[in-house]
């Protein structure tokens, strides 16, 4: 039976525990990021809750920053990998955007560099580490 990836924007306080679970799991528990770092400004973003069947696979978020809009905190679960949600988060992220964002760019771990250039994001200067994790910082074109 073919899965159900849904992707929402989260509004309930029970979608979010759901988002920081993952992006916990994914982020602090998986690659050792500082807790304090993973959810920081979180109040400030609009989060995603991904679902594969009902059940949270994957999370994300944006926000404004001074420079523009900034997509960050992608994770997926293990088990869920491989199956599209990635993708699918970056699109519902980039359609939520307000139509004035003018500015898109993120932060990629280097090996999701060419998932974000499937959406038209190029690397912009050199690789930086950033908790801990090799990064490059990427901007929409």
């Amino acid at each position: 039976m073919p899965s159900k990836i849904e992707v929402k924007k989260v509004i309930e306080q029970t979608e979010l525990d759901k988002a920081s679970a993952i992006r916990y799991e994914v982020f602090v528990i998986g690659q050792d990021c500082p807790p304090e770092l993973e959810a920081e400004f979180d109040e400030e973003s609009t989060h995603f809750l991904a679902t594969v069947n009902g059940e949270p696979a994957g999370a994300c978020r944006f926000r404004k920053t001074e420079k523009g809009y900034k997509l960050e905190r992608f994770a997926v679960l293990q088990k869920f990998r491989g199956l599209g949600i990635g993708q699918t988060l970056v699109t519902a992220a980039l359609e939520a955007l307000p139509a004035d964002a003018d500015y898109i760019y993120l932060h990629a771990q280097v090996q999701a560099v060419s998932l974000y250039t499937r959406f038209g994001f190029v690397q912009s200067g050199s690789e930086f580490e950033e908790a801990g994790m090799r990064h490059y910082k990427m901007v929409k074109k």
